[in-house]
């Protein structure tokens, strides 16, 4: 293999971000306390600003969006009660099963739908009778983004009516919610306010090192506060880590626009290679190429050998974030054309 440039351009994820300059400043000037006493300012500070963003009583600071998502879905269920969410959704299939061994809180999966949404007449079949043989359905889960698609706020509304004539719960795990924001040109409160419960992630394409958001009114977050501190997850002087996350909030909500620009300028290029046989799609900063099942080990190791850097199965997703920029999507589609015309070539010269 090739050695790797100096500068990596990675589209692995928008959680290998790096903090800016001024992000960092941000943290070395920190004002902390213990946290677990309610005594840290900046802490206090974030889970404020917070709260008033996305027009919920209260906030609280986690350390995961994994954790944000436990403690919610613990808050609004007990233990042989249930939730629905999508089959493929990070609290069924990327959270360990932290709900279940945990909480004592069962999953219902359905599948979701073409453009990230549950179908509501598949959630209504779903939700347990009154009968002491089945789990108790509490709890309705969203994601959004779901693999970078946006909910419409029409889906949103029917979605948040629905939960309330079944007297469920209805949470959103919106771990990019404000990439969803951007896209659709609102204010997040227009989203949020749709949900008993939001989480949100500092880590990813806010670019903040770590943490998450959950938000919601004073008595429920006062029960995931205590779920917190159930959960070992006291932080005490976590102002270091909030500082990042308050910069993230005031400084690159906007500017997730130019990740979505990215995206489709990178879906776009890739689109115009002829021996790239797999159809593009893009949704805000994300680009999924379907190459099916052969050539993944080649393609990632020219791509490394080009200071790249990707995670590639049958589908491919490359995500743009605040690291990587205009000219690093000319430099994938440019490392991305040499390898198909190459392969092609090889297959021609009966090489491969």
């Amino acid at each position: 293999m090739s050695t790797i440039k100096s500068h990596l351009i990675d589209l692995r994820s928008d959680t290998v971000t790096q903090p800016s300059e001024e992000m960092r400043i941000a943290i070395y000037q920190a004002e902390v306390g213990d946290d677990v006493l309610g005594e840290d300012p900046t802490v206090n500070q974030l889970e404020s600003h917070a709260a008033k963003l996305l027009g919920k009583e209260s906030a609280l600071f986690v350390t995961s969006g994994t954790q944000g998502n436990l403690l919610s879905v613990m808050a609004h269920c007990g233990r042989g009660e249930e939730f629905i969410a999508g089959s493929a959704s990070h609290l069924c299939k990327w959270e360990a099963g932290g709900a279940s061994v945990l909480g004592g809180v069962c999953p219902h999966p359905i599948e979701f739908e073409s453009n990230g949404s549950l179908d509501l007449e598949k959630v209504q079949k779903a939700i347990k009778p009154d009968d002491s043989h089945f789990a108790i359905t509490r709890l309705l889960a969203l994601e959004n983004t779901q693999g970078g698609k946006v909910l419409p706020l029409g889906y949103l509304e029917e979605a948040s009516d629905f939960a309330k004539r079944h007297q469920l719960k209805i949470h959103l795990d919106g771990a990019r919610v404000f990439n969803a924001a951007v896209s659709l040109k609102v204010p997040i409160r227009e989203i949020a306010r749709h949900f008993d419960s939001v989480t949100f992630c500092l880590s990813k394409g806010l670019g903040a090192p770590a943490g998450s958001i959950i938000c919601g009114d004073r008595p429920f977050i006062e029960r995931a506060r205590r779920l917190r501190k159930m959960v070992g997850s006291g932080m005490r002087q976590a102002g270091i880590l909030a500082a990042a996350g308050l910069y993230a909030l005031e400084h690159h909500i906007e500017r997730l626009d130019e990740d979505h620009q990215n995206a489709a300028f990178l879906a776009q290029g890739l689109s115009q290679i002829s021996h790239l046989h797999g159809k593009v799609e893009v949704y805000t900063n994300m680009v999924f190429i379907h190459i099916g099942p052969d050539g993944h080990e080649a393609l990632a190791e020219f791509a490394c050998s080009k200071g790249i850097l990707i995670w590639v199965e049958e589908t491919i997703r490359l995500v743009t974030h605040l690291n990587v920029s205009r000219s690093d999507m000319d430099a994938v589609i440019l490392a991305f054309q040499e390898f198909y015309e190459g392969a092609k070539l090889r297959q021609h010269a009966g090489l491969i």
